[in-house]
């Protein structure tokens, strides 16, 4: 990070910008910027937003933005990387290896084969909304028939009839 750091400084400079006018010009300040051009990539909380300044500052300093973040993530990726490439290849090798001795097992036809838990929840919540919809059937039936026992005829209106309902 140290190089790239050294690489936005020496631009600044060769532009003739001076470090206040170019954190006034990015909307940073002082010490961001200060912390980019020397590499200190702990005084920032969120990587994310580092790549961004990053990217934005090179961008103001006529640099490509893309090139520059992708040095940026080859310095996160060689710094932030804890497992080796050899060892992600070796526990490859070994999986396979291992996926291949279970396909070549000899089984008995009498053992039984582990086929994972049996999920009940879609069952569950179907049973609730069957008994649910059953329900509201029921309510809307007996409303209907109570409805139709206590209507009355009040009077005609041309042809029509009025009805009141009471309950």
């Amino acid at each position: 990070m140290k190089e790239l750091g050294e690489y936005l400084k020496e631009t600044r400079i060769s532009n003739g910008v001076s470090i206040e006018e170019a954190a006034e010009d990015n909307n940073l300040s002082i010490t961001q910027l200060d912390n980019i051009e020397n590499g200190n990539i702990r005084a920032f909380k969120d990587v994310y937003k580092l790549k961004e300044y990053i990217k934005s500052y090179s961008k103001y300093l006529g640099l490509d933005p893309n090139d520059v973040a992708d040095e940026f993530n080859e310095f996160l990726f060689e710094h932030t990387s804890k497992i080796s490439l050899d060892d992600i290849l070796e526990a490859k090798k070994k999986m396979e290896e291992k996926e291949e001795n279970e396909k070549n097992k000899i089984r008995s036809p009498y053992t039984k084969e582990y086929k994972g838990k049996i999920n009940y929840r879609p069952l569950v919540y179907g049973a609730i909304m069957i008994g649910l919809i059953a329900f509201i059937i029921y309510f809307v039936v007996i409303l209907l028939t109570k409805e139709e026992k206590h209507r009355e005829v009040l009077w005609k209106n041309y042809g029509e009839e009025i009805y009141e309902f009471t309950y």
